[in-house]
């Protein structure tokens, strides 16, 4: 039997246990707990309390914290400056920055609370969409050359991976929230055999400061390098 089921009962005899003699409560109170699987003095305190209501009153759920716009904005703008962590690490290093932070934002004593006391999960939840749109202004600078490879030949099946040499390269970016003018980038090329990995900066991501570093990072492994695929869906055998 469910809780509606449970209180609709309780509905149905309470007058009925009301009016009834000593030894006939015993009897619907014995009913009433094997019907119901509550401990006798529950159902005690049931059947002898007010009159149920028609719908069964719900529980009133605590309101959390609320945080004001001031707390947010403080914590958008650490979130920014610590190079934006993630919830938990930024949880941990507010009480670490807090004398820089009441210093730079002159913050009153309640602020300093929230700030303090706002949890992990409420700061996701409070700054989604903040974080949708710089995720999308942070890792969408990497597109497919879609007109190379129209033009250039592309190769298509598996590499022979079962001997180390046949690498995949890719450029990550080092722009923060901006891709205007030239910044560093970090070159990876990784072994698909061996998962060997070597890194190296690059500035910009011209062609011949990319080769260079290419060449460089080839006298580097502890195997000939054999053959590179890129992602712009190049494919160069070395």
């Amino acid at each position: 039997m469910g809780n509606k089921g449970r209180w609709e009962y309780l509905r149905a005899i309470y007058e009925r246990y009301q009016k009834a003699s000593r030894m006939a409560k015993k009897v619907i109170l014995d009913e009433f707990c094997e019907n119901t699987g509550y401990h006798r003095k529950y159902a005690i305190r049931l059947l002898s309390g007010p009159p149920p209501e028609k719908r069964r009153p719900r529980r009133e759920r605590r309101r959390g914290l609320s945080y004001s716009q001031e707390t947010l904005s403080v914590l958008q703008a650490v979130w920014e400056a610590a190079g934006y962590p993630w919830s938990v690490r930024l949880k941990a290093l507010l009480p670490e920055w807090m004398p820089g932070i009441r210093k730079r934002f002159r913050l009153r004593a309640e602020i300093v609370k929230q700030l303090l006391k706002i949890s992990p999960r409420q700061m996701d939840r409070r700054r989604k969409a903040q974080k949708t749109q710089r995720r999308r202004r942070l890792y969408g600078r990497t597109k497919p050359g879609y007109l190379l490879k129209h033009h250039i030949p592309v190769k298509t099946d598996r590499w022979d991976v079962q001997t180390p040499g046949f690498t995949e390269a890719d450029l990550v970016s080092h722009s923060g929230h901006s891709a205007s003018g030239e910044f560093a980038h970090t070159l990876n090329v990784t072994d698909m055999h061996s998962t060997w990995t070597e890194s190296l900066a690059v500035l910009g991501r011209a062609e011949e400061p990319v080769q260079r570093a290419l060449n460089e990072i080839a006298t580097e492994l502890p195997f000939p390098l054999l053959g590179v695929d890129t992602d712009n869906v190049l494919t160069q055998e070395w």
